[in-house]
């Protein structure tokens, strides 16, 4: 069984249709990543699994269990964290305050320090950081820092929405490295959606590419890579 399952999903703002029978899955421990141009719905669909849209039809199976009619606080607790396209950090609040908000469901307070310490090591800028106002901090360490707390709630599947966006190409291959890093060596599941083909494809087993509110293709990313129309649509590659 899938950790995640969406199928036939459907979402409409107002009378316009979003989603239009969006079907995928993602295997526990898998790298997924949805490619596709501004307006194609990957937002949409990430916020359509976290409960913050209302679907119109189809259903959201996660861990075994339906959550398509789920409030979003509930799904948070149920083990999915988003972290938000821009970030969407606190900036008034100190790095370590932002932090503290990601374990506000847990109340295992040892267990709370430890991944503390594990945020830190993973983005030792931070702990750098953690008495400074989030809203002082570069876009990268911002990005560290919205990551970090997604991860403080302990996460069975991480989504994770534009992570290079409004980033140098340089901070951009970081944060993929920690990505790539977090699946690989910690096992997380993880659900990314991108602009940046090439670092979706790299981070990424499988990836599903949408358009106009559909996924018109899927497969291997490392086989996706190579495959002409994909290269030309989206890596700006020429034949």
């Amino acid at each position: 069984m899938a950790l995640l399952e969406i199928k036939d999903l459907e979402v409409k703002y107002g009378v316009i249709p979003a989603l239009k029978g969006v079907s995928l899955f993602v295997e526990s421990g898998e790298a997924v990543a949805i490619i596709g141009a501004n307006g194609a719905g990957k937002t949409t669909l990430l916020h359509a699994i976290s409960g913050i849209v209302k679907k119109a039809g189809g259903s959201v199976v996660f861990n075994g269990e339906d959550i398509t009619a789920t409030p979003a606080h509930k799904i948070v607790a149920k083990g999915i964290s988003q972290v938000q396209e821009g970030r969407g950090i606190f900036p008034e609040l100190t790095v370590k305050e932002n932090l503290s908000l990601g374990a506000y469901l847990r109340r295992d307070a040892d267990g709370i320090e430890a991944d503390f310490k594990k945020v830190y090591q993973l983005f030792p800028r931070l702990e750098e950081r953690m008495g400074q106002v989030a809203g002082t901090l570069s876009g990268g360490e911002q990005q560290m820092l919205a990551i970090g707390r997604a991860l403080m709630a302990r996460p069975k599947l991480l989504l994770l929405d534009e992570p290079s966006m409004g980033l140098s190409p340089i901070i951009t291959e970081n944060i993929f490295k920690t990505i790539k890093k977090l699946n690989k060596e910690q096992g997380m599941t993880i659900l990314v959606v991108e602009q940046n083909a090439q670092m979706a494809l790299w981070v990424s087993h499988r990836t599903y590419i949408m358009e106009t509110g559909e996924i018109v293709s899927s497969g291997l990313s490392k086989e996706l890579k190579h495959d002409d129309s994909i290269r030309r649509s989206y890596l700006g590659q020429k034949d």
